[in-house]
């Protein structure tokens, strides 16, 4: 029951009390709900995967050090850029791998095999998550301005303002992000933002092309 939840509750409530997340001077750190959402997730992806060793198990230890991997890699951006929120981003997950790795033992018998299996287990649990936080149909028309030539471009790179900028341009998308965000901070846009895109972008909505490690979104 502990160390193998069988529900995203009771896995979140083991990661709030383990976490151990050292305060940054002069910089906020908030895990929105839909991140903290996806991290329990990848686990449970991850104990449902055929390409796991199940003997092996998956323990609430990977919600853990994922967790602790994303709000450090957020943190990090902060400090770079001088901002003075962390909020962790969907962009924020591909520095997942090594704490992922370390925590499962994928059954590859091929090179290249282990990374696309954490590959699919990381968009399993986004698309998920995107599922339970966003209706479709509040999307018509950010869709709907992707298909007259919208572009936008993410990365844990991108500074949070240039998120909250897209949403000046674009009503429709700020109508449809600002519920999820809960707040109208610019890394709590960002972070939203993220995963509003990505979700359209793995339901097969928009077109992402990948650059390193920035993204750019497009109508199909």
């Amino acid at each position: 029951r502990t160390h193998y939840p069988n529900d995203a509750a009771t896995e979140l409530a083991i990661v709030a009390q383990e976490v151990d997340v050292a305060p940054t001077t002069g910089v906020t750190v908030q895990m929105p709900d839909h991140m903290a959402a996806i991290v329990a997730s990848i686990s449970s992806e991850a104990r449902h995967s055929p390409h796991v060793n199940q003997r092996s198990g998956v323990s609430v230890r990977l919600s853990i050090a994922n967790y602790e991997t994303l709000v450090a890699n957020a943190t990090r951006r902060a400090l770079r850029l001088g901002e003075p929120e962390a909020v962790p981003r969907v962009s924020d997950l591909d520095a997942l791998g090594p704490s992922t790795a370390g925590k499962v033992e994928v059954e590859a018998f091929e090179e290249g095999r282990a990374e696309a299996t954490l590959d699919h287990i990381v968009k399993a649990a986004v698309l998920t998550v995107f599922r339970q936080h966003c209706p479709m149909e509040r999307f018509g028309g950010v869709l709907g301005d992707f298909d007259e030539g919208t572009v936008v471009h993410t990365g844990d790179d991108v500074a949070s303002a240039e998120y909250v900028a897209v949403l000046e341009s674009l009503p429709a998308l700020r109508d449809a992000v600002l519920p999820l965000a809960g707040s109208e901070t610019p890394a709590a846009v960002a972070s939203a933002v993220e995963l509003v895109l990505e979700g359209l972008h793995l339901s097969r909505r928009l077109n992402k092309d990948v650059a390193g490690s920035r993204a750019i979104y497009r109508g199909r």
